[in-house]
Order: structure tokens, then sequence, then C-alpha cells
């Protein structure tokens, strides 16, 4: 219920749960579930116009629009307790997710947590704890005279005087004056707090969009609402009135779309440019087959709404990925969706069920596809929503392509025995490189492999009606499990394949016998060669293989070295990368000096430089392999820190742009939302602060290659 419907007020309520009786490992257990539903990863600073909404409905429904000391509720009326609260929650709610120590239930402690955080400041501080000291003393004294839960003032005259005696004043003027003043004061603060909230809550205008000629408050509302077009949005909006494409062809169609208009338009309106988010959402409905089934869906599912206007603002290239698999936006539906990712054998089982019934190794291809486009895009939609991170959605993705190519590989296997038949002795390794090797893999990114192959002696031929050498047998697996990969078919490809980090790169044969790719490794690899197998790792084959690749990995990179020669060979490589490639943009992430290749750079040349000495510091991941080399001593602690720090930076960043704008990035051109999503992602202000943190943060990474890299 939680995940799917729950509101930002069962969120602030959550705040200040714990368990107070019964089974208490059982109530820790569904607190700890509830974190990613009150605790969001990302900025929320929708909260506050929702929080902010709610106090005024409260205000509304109780008739509290004044302050009047004689007979003002001084929990829920203006400048009340509650106004405190939601003064010091409604931050909470914004930044906890990013800064756990937030996370307390005490108003009158988070108030300090708050300061710590420079959320508000100390004198802020000071003015509402005295100010919710004298209200709740109040409060408790008012129940004290009756006997009974209530937050009023008297009105009675004799009452209010005998109250004012009791609270420690004079009289009832003196009383009256301190309440007024103390109601104010959080008044003053709470109104602050919520000064820059937009109007959208309180959207009472028209939105009339029937008829030809536009309606001029409804063009009003619009342009309140943050339109910068309205007419343009009127003409669109119409247009799917007409039926202008299939999904509002029909008239059922056309009336869910009614029904679920304003919530649309006003959850549009919340992006951050409105107009760009319409455009998005009429491009996504161009694209739809139909509209019926997730109109309907839509209709019933108001979060689910806003999720959708928030990726048509922020994020074009998920938006168009989402318009060919519109079904599997239902996904998000499950109460499981924004819980645990799944472990391995989890997502076994479910690609095993999305594959039963396939037929034949075509079939197979196809529900493989779609299961990985549908999954792909559950997890980039939980990255956007800010419930992972990029490491864990680099890990998810690694996670689903290691399970797909052990598929892909032993229906390429099948279907090869049918007309050649099997080599009785003969075993697989397939190496996953690069950032599938590392588990760092992004939504764009293709599979590095290596295929490594043995069998014995004497065991030379396939036992098939045309049976094949195993060179050339294995050579046709190979091609068989690329094809199997990247060739598009119906529901498009799985991956695109790189197969040139093989032994003697596409010159090589494209699969490697064991002993000679021993050999090769030892003998004849370039330093960079050895800077690649650090990363690699067996992802799918027989066991005993995998296992024999990974000892003959780690002889190669334990082995004794020159500096001096492995200083010269990392930067010839990379001055050589840097002219073939030169990039001075600040967001081409990857090859800009200072970027994530020279991190990459930096710990494989102090990998292979200490690996002899410290085996331990021989990780795959570019994150793991920064803490290894500071285990060993090879990074000073400062350097660790920083090191890791820019790193975290730059994933974050390319993940998030890989998902929403693809490979090319042009700040000047992006979405607004997107801009907002990126600084919201890296905990930044606005998206100047941003580019600042990334200069920073490349020209820190550059100077520490200069100094790391060196004899």
């Amino acid at each position: 219920y939680y995940e799917t419907y729950g509101q930002n007020w069962e969120r602030a309520a959550f705040i200040k749960a714990r368990p107070v009786a019964g089974d208490f490992s059982s109530a820790v257990a569904l607190l700890t579930e509830l974190e990613a539903y009150v605790w969001r990863k990302y900025f929320d600073f929708a909260s506050v116009a929702d929080v902010h909404a709610m106090k005024r409905q409260i205000n509304t429904y109780k008739g509290f629009r004044e302050i009047a000391v004689r007979g003002h509720d001084v929990k829920l009326g203006l400048g009340g307790i509650r106004e405190i609260e939601f003064f010091v929650q409604t931050q909470q709610l914004i930044a906890g997710g990013r800064q756990p120590e937030l996370r307390d239930p005490r108003t009158l402690h988070a108030l300090d947590r708050l300061v710590k955080r420079r959320w508000i400041t100390s004198a802020v501080r000071d003015d509402l704890a005295e100010c919710y000291r004298t209200l709740r003393e109040i409060e408790h004294r008012v129940q004290m005279v009756v006997d009974a839960q209530t937050h009023l003032i008297p009105k009675d005259e004799d009452a209010f005087e005998s109250l004012a005696l009791f609270c420690g004043f004079d009289g009832a003027n003196a009383f009256e004056r301190h309440v007024r003043q103390t109601l104010l004061r959080v008044r003053e603060h709470y109104a602050a707090l919520f000064e820059d909230v937009d109007g959208l809550a309180d959207t009472s205008g028209n939105l009339v969009f029937a008829g030809e000629a536009d309606d001029p408050e409804t063009l009003e509302t619009l342009a309140q609402l943050g339109f910068k077009a309205p007419q343009t949005v009127l003409a669109t909006v119409r247009g799917w009135h007409h039926g202008r494409n299939r999904a509002t062809e029909s008239e059922r169609a056309r009336e869910s779309l009614t029904e679920f208009q304003p919530t649309l338009i006003e959850a549009l309106a919340r992006t951050g440019n409105p107009d760009e988010a319409l455009i998005a959402f009429d491009r996504f409905l161009g694209d739809l087959p139909a509209g019926v089934q997730l109109f309907s869906l839509l209709r019933n599912n108001p979060n689910l709404l806003r999720l959708l206007a928030d990726i048509m603002g922020s994020a074009p290239r998920l938006a168009r990925v989402i318009s060919r698999r519109a079904r599997t936006f239902e996904a998000i539906l499950d109460p499981g969706f924004f819980g645990h990712l799944p472990d391995s054998a989890t997502l076994d089982g479910l690609i095993d069920t999305a594959l039963e019934g396939a037929e034949d190794h075509a079939a197979r291809l196809d529900a493989a596809r779609v299961f990985a486009a549908e999954f792909q895009l559950l997890v980039g939609v939980r990255l956007l929503a800010g419930t992972i991170d990029a490491r864990e959605a680099g890990e998810i993705y690694a996670l689903l392509a290691d399970a797909l190519i052990e598929r892909m590989l032993v229906s390429a296997r099948q279907d090869l025995s049918i007309r050649h038949g099997t080599i009785a002795s003969g075993q697989v390794a397939v190496l996953g490189m690069g950032k599938l090797g590392g588990r760092e893999m992004t939504a764009a990114s293709d599979v590095d492999l290596i295929l490594i192959y043995d069998h014995a002696q004497d065991d030379t031929r396939s036992d098939g009606d045309r049976p094949l050498m195993a060179s050339q047998y294995f050579a046709r697996l190979t091609q068989r499990l690329v094809t199997a990969l990247s060739s598009p078919t119906a529901e498009g490809a799985l991956y695109e394949v790189d197969m040139r980090l093989r032994p003697s790169g596409n010159a090589g044969p494209v699969a490697t016998r064991l002993s000679a790719f021993e050999t090769y490794q030892a003998r004849d690899a370039w330093t960079w060669e050895h800077m690649a197998l650090l990363r690699s790792r067996a992802v799918a084959g027989d066991v005993e293989l995998c296992c024999a690749a990974e000892a003959a990995r780690l002889t190669v990179l334990t082995q004794p070295r020159d500096r001096s020669k492995l200083v010269r060979d990392v930067r010839e490589m990379r001055d050589l990368m840097a002219a073939e490639r030169a990039s001075t943009s600040l967001w081409d992430l990857k090859l800009v000096r200072g970027g994530l290749v020279d991190i990459e750079f930096i710990v494989q040349f102090l990998q292979l430089a200490h690996g002899a000495a410290h085996p331990d510091c021989l990780a795959r991941s570019t994150r793991d392999g920064i803490a290894a080399l500071g285990a060993v001593g090879a990074l000073e602690p400062d350097e660790t820190d920083s090191l890791a720090r820019h790193l975290v930076l730059l994933e974050t960043l390319t993940q998030l742009i890989r998902l929403c704008a693809g490979e090319n990035f042009e700040p000047s051109s992006a979405p607004e939302g997107l801009r907002q999503r990126i600084a919201e992602a890296i905990d930044s202000p606005n998206f100047s602060h941003v580019e600042a943190r990334l200069q920073d943060a490349q020209a820190d990474v550059l100077a520490m290659f200069e100094k790391k890299v060196s004899i």
C-alpha cells in the first residue's frame, strides 16, 4: 500500500513511528522495509508543496484561518504545534534520504540536527524551540484543567483568566499578548519555509479543453501553472480528443483520458519545464499502439501518473523506451517494486519463467529480449526515482547481463549441436571485460567478451552429422553467441558485443584455447591488455574452465613489474587515447582529462605496480580497487577519500545521463527537468553548482594522475 499509494502525510507520520508493544522484531522489520518509502534517496522538494497543502486543508476544514487567542487551537491552529512539527518534518522528508542523521522522531532533537546540517540557523532553532515548549506547556495545562484531550484555549473570560494564572502570568492581558506573540513567531518561520511553494495545490481555475475556441480562463490557469505557451497546450490536448493518434482513436480511450486529464496537466506543471514535458508526453502518446489499458492504469494511480510526468520532463531517452513498452509500466504497481533488488537466484528464476515455453533458438532470443528490455526499464525507473544509486544500478545491470549471456550460451550450444554435435571433453568460459567485468554497467553499455575453450588432447573433433575441428567448432559457437546477443529481432537486440580485447584483437581468432590465452598473456600482451585483464571475470560457461581462467588471470597480474616501463606504457596509452579521441567537453565524463578514464588508469596502474606484493589489491571494480589500494598503502587516506568521492560523482552523473539522454549530453539543450534531477542526484542546489563541482573534480583527478602515475 505505502509503496504504491502512500502520500507524503503518511511518510511524515512514519517519521515518529517506533515499536511500543508486541513482536518487536517484526515491527523493526516492517519499519526497515518502509525506509525506502519514507526516506527517499534524492532531495524530495515536492514534499514541501504537499505538506503545505495538507496544512491548508486542516485550516480550511477546522476553520483555523486567523489567530484569535481565545478559542484558538494551540495544536492545529495557525502558528500552533503542528506548524512547528511540519516545519521540521518537511525538511526531514526533503533531505533525510541522503542525510540519515536528520531521521529523529523528536521535534526538539530534530531541530538541533537541522542546525548541524545547516538547513536552519541556530537563531531559528532557538526561537522555534522556545515556542514549542511554550505551546506544549499551554496544551498540557488546558488538558489538566478539563481532564480531556483538547487543544482549545477557552473563550470564557473566567476560564481564560484562570488558565492565564495557571500558566504563571499576572492576568489575561499579559497571557494573551504572550500567546499571540508566540503564535505569530511560529507563523513567520513556517511562512518563510513555504514562501517559494507554487500554487499548484490550490489550483481552482478552469481546465477546459473542449470546443474549437480557446477558453480564456483555461489559458490563464495554464499560465499560472507555469506553461509558457498555453495556446499550444490547448491545441495539443484538443488534438488528443480529436483522436489524432492511435492511442486516442477509440471513444473509450478518450473518455479515460478526460478523467485524469486535470491531474496530468498539474503533474506536468510540476516538472522543471512543463512545456517540454507536455511535448514529450504527446510524443509518448504518438508512439503507443493503444491507450485504453494504460489510461485506465494512470487514472487509478495518480502516483504512477506523477512518476510518468516526471520521466517525460527529465528523461527523454527513458520516455522513448517506455513508449515502446508501455505495458512494462504496470510492474511499478507491484508492492515489491521499490523493495530489495533481486539477487542472482531470484533473477535466474524470473528469466527461466520468461523463457519457459520458447520452443526453439529463435523463440528464446525473442523472449530474452522482451525480458531484458522490461527489466532494464524497471531498473532505470528506480534509478531515476532515487530508490537505488549508481553503484546498485551498475551491479544489477551486470547481474542481468551475466544471466542472459549464460542463457544465450546454453541456447547457442544447443543450436550448434543439432548439426555439428558436441566435443565430449569440450569446455567453455566466457570472460566479461570492461564495465561488465567490473559490474559498472549503465543503461546503454555494450558487453566486452572473450571466449576461452579447452578440450582433451585426443578429442579434437565434434561428433555430429557434420563434424568440425575443435578450433572451428568453438569459433562457430562464439559466432552464434555473438549473434544471439547482438542481432536485432522483432524485439530488438540484447547488447552490442565488443570482442576487441581478445588476444591479438581483431586479428586474432574469435575463440582462444586456454593454453594459447595463458601464453599470450605471459609473453605477448601489451600493458594495456593487462590493465583490461584487471576487470575480467568469468560470466558464463563451465565451472572448471572458469576457475582455470581465473587462475591464469591471477598468475599474470601478480608477476613483478618494472615500474619505469609501467609508467611509460600507461602514459603513452593515455596520450594516445587523448590524441585519437580528444575531448575538451566538461560533460564527456569518460574521456575528458580528469574523467573516468583517468581514474581507471590511476587505479589500474597502481594495481599492476603493487599486485605482486599485494594480490588483495586486484579488485575488479574501480571503486573496490580504490578501497583496496588504500588498505595496502598505495593511496594515502586523503587520496583514497578524494578519488572515491570523485568516482561516485562521475558514476552518478554517467548513470543518470546515459539513462535519461543517451550518449550525447548537451546541457544547453537538455530539458530543465533533467538538469534539476542531475542537481538533486548529487545533492547540489542548482545546475551551475554541478558544473563547478565537476570542474573541481576533474582538475583534482588530473593532478592525481600526474602525481601517482610516476616513477
